[in-house]
């Protein structure tokens, strides 16, 4: 039996006529298509506070307004007078914290405002009288008065500035004098030259074509996330417990001897339910902390996004996900989970979940404003080369290399 021809099966359908295959038919009928014309539509784009609307023509395409990794710069309108110095724990860094409070207070006439524990330990300190400090009453206050944050140590001392500004928080430039220092790409050799760069700008925005010459800085917006903790039959007008986090929010079993059973919802969906050590959501800043560690992927902080991390899964087929960042996440202890599980916000404020208590997570409206070294993307590469040795390997010999076994080739 011969193999069935489609192209002798189309023509007969074109023609309406019987045939064989070793004598295909060819059509002479012409069939002119006519297509319905293409209807114009609306495109409304919106970032959640405001919209603008944009006709797609009929012989139009759509396509992306703009990039969604832009570049940001930023310009001072007017000249900042006040700074937050923060300081890692220790006295490893005093020397290097009064060299950057005389040059911002002395050098630079700008009001310094330090911690209060740090401000006990400069009384002793005749020359420093620009330093001030603020007690508990007035922390609630700082975005308002503070024009930037000055970081001395790792990245931890980034996430305690982070955690001061529950709400809206200042441009951060930190200096590296931890042990890792991801986030910190400044050195503290040349510190008095980076902060007149901060304070007056050195990237010319010439490009910008405002109408006049302004120099700026490159930023990064680093994403937060917004965490409520609702416990079981909490009625909607009791105060929810809430926390910005920088890095990840960790729901995992602590001491408990069993497996940590989660449910995670997205808005009123069940996505899955989490038989494991935990799960995490992070940031994409958070990316490169606990997240990578426990399998997810390495996230540029500009990609919208919230990573989707679980802990020791028992299951082979659960795998790390990336959500976009307009996702709404609850985990949820269920009632009939072997036992209660645990909470931590950026590795702090660790609290304990019972059944039917859960935490939801949602994109915050606050991100966290750092200043870059050169810009984002070159930063982020310099991190992962520096930090962690990515793609660290020998460069592969080119073809006809001679190993002579003598050291030559």
């Amino acid at each position: 039996m011969p193999a069935f021809d489609h192209r002798y099966a189309f023509q007969c359908v074109l023609t309406g006529k019987q045939g064989t295959a070793e004598e295909p038919l060819v059509s002479t009928i012409h069939m002119p298509r006519t297509w319905p014309k293409k209807a114009e539509i609306y495109i409304v784009r919106t970032d959640g506070m405001s919209c603008s609307r944009e006709t797609v023509r009929a012989s139009g395409c759509l396509s992306f307004a703009h990039p969604s990794t832009q570049q940001q710069l930023l310009v001072w309108r007017e000249r900042p007078r006040c700074v937050l110095v923060l300081k890692k724990l220790g006295d490893e860094q005093w020397d290097s914290y009064l060299r950057v409070l005389r040059y911002l207070g002395a050098e630079e006439g700008m009001r310094v405002i330090v911690e209060p524990h740090e401000y006990l330990k400069l009384a002793q300190q005749s020359d420093l009288d620009f330093v001030d400090t603020y007690n508990h009453d007035e922390a609630g206050r700082l975005h308002q008065h503070v024009d930037f944050v000055v970081c001395l140590g790792g990245d931890g001392t980034i996430l305690h500035a982070s955690s001061l500004f529950q709400r809206a928080i200042p441009p951060v430039v930190s200096f590296s004098a931890g042990s890792l220092g991801f986030l910190t790409n400044l050195s503290l050799k040349n510190v008095e030259s980076d902060l007149h760069a901060v304070i007056y700008g050195c990237e010319d925005l010439d490009q910008c074509s405002l109408g006049e010459k302004m120099s700026g800085v490159h930023i990064t917006l680093r994403m937060r996330l917004e965490c409520r903790i609702v416990r079981q039959n909490q009625k909607d007008n009791t105060p929810q417990e809430l926390y910005e986090v920088l890095n990840e929010v960790v729901v995992d079993r602590g001491a408990n001897p069993y497996l940590a059973k989660i449910e995670c919802w997205e808005r009123d969906t069940l996505i899955t339910k989490v038989q494991a050590d935990g799960v995490m959501l992070a940031t994409p800043t958070g990316s490169t902390a606990y997240s990578v560690a426990a399998g997810g992927s390495m996230v540029h902080p500009n990609v919208p996004a919230i990573l989707f991390t679980p802990i020791c899964p028992h299951s082979l087929s659960f795998r790390p996900v990336v959500l976009p960042d307009y996702a709404e996440l609850e985990l949820r202890i269920p009632g009939d989970a072997r036992c209660p599980a645990w909470v931590c916000f950026d590795g702090k404020q660790r609290q304990e979940l019972a059944r039917g208590d859960s935490v939801r997570v949602r994109m915050s409206t606050n991100p966290v404003p750092t200043i870059s070294k050169t810009d984002q993307t070159r930063d982020w590469f310099a991190s992962l080369e520096r930090c962690f040795g990515w793609n660290d390997r020998a460069e592969q010999k080119p073809l006809g290399y001679i190993n002579r076994g003598d050291g030559s080739s």
